[in-house]
């Protein structure tokens, strides 16, 4: 079959197209026939060689896919690596039916990006009616979709975004206050934006932006990290955490993989305000698989808007 594959770690050109054998049968796992592969930040960690998990090389990217099993049936699901290949393993655990409503492009922008935001919020962060809450990358993979479920369960939204036109889509999605995550007094912008401190926020920039969010935060407030795509990680001061009550959380999906409940209640609910229209994925680019290189450059560049993928039959 073909997948992409890294022998090396590096830039976008790492990512070449090569014939594999295909995956042999695991205890658990369904082989799907793939559609969609998923493109996110996670990749990009792992080409070069950041991702929380080690990765032995070679390796095939990818950390969910949308396909089919048993002859045709829809499937979504989270792999560890693997899915930008023709055919991938699932765990059934992790492996979920695409109501009929629900297109592939929106399936794919779920598994991973729809049940982080939905976690952060829900699990994490436990945001409440009335409470306000900063969202970093407003108009991205994660950051679009958690405006609209801050939104909608009831939540102030301050959206941070660094151009005009993504600026301009978050406050369409329902941010009601958006700032431009770029400012170097991003602090001051944010408590202007909001009137005040804060009561939560997400944070996957690090560095500067990881001081500053957090000083908006209000005292018993929580953040909440999932990343560091700035690529610098940010030093927590102890100090004022404890001066403010602060609360800051690390989240990584993957650990609630093994949980029976967390994420099949997460997909319900994605997959009904998808239905219902209180949930618009952002799908966009579905770059061929051989040009997987192409859709990491562009990612990195920030450029697009959507959800980026892999069409494995192109």
């Amino acid at each position: 079959m073909r997948a992409i594959v890294m022998r090396e770690f590096g830039g976008p050109d790492v990512l070449r197209l090569e014939d594999v054998p295909e995956p042999a049968p695991r205890g658990g796992h369904s082989l799907v026939q793939v559609t969609l592969a998923g493109v996110n930040y996670a990749d990009v960690h792992v080409r070069g060689d950041s991702y929380l998990a080690p990765v032995e090389l070679p390796y095939t990217p990818g950390n969910e896919v949308v396909g089919t099993v048993d002859g045709g049936r829809r499937v979504v699901g989270l792999c560890r690596g693997g899915g930008y290949a023709e055919q991938a393993l699932l765990h059934r655990r992790v492996t979920w039916d695409v109501p009929d409503a629900i297109s592939d492009e929106q399936a794919v922008a779920l598994a991973l990006q729809g049940n982080s935001a939905w976690h952060l919020l829900f699990t994490v962060l436990r945001i409440t009616k009335g409470e306000t809450l900063v969202v970093p990358a407003a108009a991205g993979g994660v950051g679009s979709l958690a405006v609209q479920l801050a939104a909608h369960a009831g939540a102030r939204v301050i959206g941070l975004a660094g151009s005009p036109e993504k600026r301009e889509l978050a406050a369409k999605l329902g941010a009601d206050a958006v700032v431009d995550s770029h400012a170097d007094d991003l602090t001051e912008r944010i408590l202007d934006a909001a009137g005040g401190p804060v009561d939560a926020a997400l944070e996957m920039t690090g560095g500067a932006t990881f001081t500053r969010t957090l000083a908006a935060v209000a005292p018993r407030g929580r953040l909440a990290v999932y990343g560091f795509a700035g690529g610098d990680l940010a030093n927590v001061p102890t100090r004022d955490l404890m001066e403010r009550s602060l609360s800051v959380s690390g989240f990584w999906l993957p650990q609630l993989y093994a949980d029976r409940t967390a994420l099949p209640t997460s997909m319900r609910a994605l997959f009904d305000a998808v239905a219902d229209g209180t949930l618009q994925p952002l799908t966009g680019a579905a770059y061929p698989l051989g040009e997987a290189a192409r859709a990491h450059h562009d990612l990195a560049a920030r450029t697009p808007t959507g959800k980026l993928a892999l069409d494995v039959a192109r």
